[in-house]
């Protein structure tokens, strides 16, 4: 991880500390290194180091924008399932409705309300963070680039911003023009 990166952190535990999301009482304590593991093993990818950070330096989700990070493995409090289920659960009901491919190494890890997720794609190099939002008509309109990497997305939660925040309100993201690509050798 970059020194950048460790700042960042710094920031984004403080952060947590000071503001709850919707749903949460408090931040749940970090993961140890053998849930990031099994995490792992479970996805069939490794976590991009930032986002493995996040869950075993800070918590094991509750902290973030509007409803906060999911949990990675374990349900939390707040009733949201944990990114890994939620990824596995998206992954299989894409090979049951191929219309709505979800595709491999992108992570949701945090839940904006009405179906919509933010999510890592865990197979780039700067973990791209996505805007799944499948109110769309067809899938090739339900995915938006929310930030070029984690570490910017993060900064634009830190610093107020992101395209969710009420002053930002017409900010758009644009569409992830990768995504019938990365589902084209999806599995039936």
């Amino acid at each position: 991880m970059t020194e950048n990166e460790q700042r960042l952190l710094t920031r984004v535990a403080a952060e947590a500390r000071n503001t709850l999301p919707w749903g949460w009482t408090s931040v749940p304590a970090p993961v140890d290194e053998a849930t990031v593991t099994r995490a792992e093993a479970a996805l069939g990818f490794s976590l991009p180091p930032l986002l493995a950070a996040l869950y075993s330096r800070i918590g094991d989700g509750g902290f973030g924008p509007e409803y906060g990070l999911l949990p990675l493995l374990d349900s939390p409090p707040a009733g949201e399932p944990a990114a890994v289920t939620q990824y596995l659960a998206n992954r299989e009901s894409g090979r049951k409705d191929p219309d709505w491919p979800w595709p491999e190494g992108v992570l949701p890890i945090s839940h904006w309300g009405c179906a919509m997720y933010a999510c890592v794609d865990c197979r780039t190099p700067q973990a791209t963070v996505l805007l799944y939002e499948p109110n769309a008509d067809e899938a090739d309109h339900a995915w938006y680039v929310d930030a070029p990497s984690l570490a910017d997305w993060l900064q634009g939660w830190l610093d107020g911003t992101g395209w969710y925040v009420d002053a930002n309100i017409g900010i758009e993201p644009e569409p992830w023009a990768d995504f019938r690509i990365r589902t084209a050798t999806q599995a039936s």
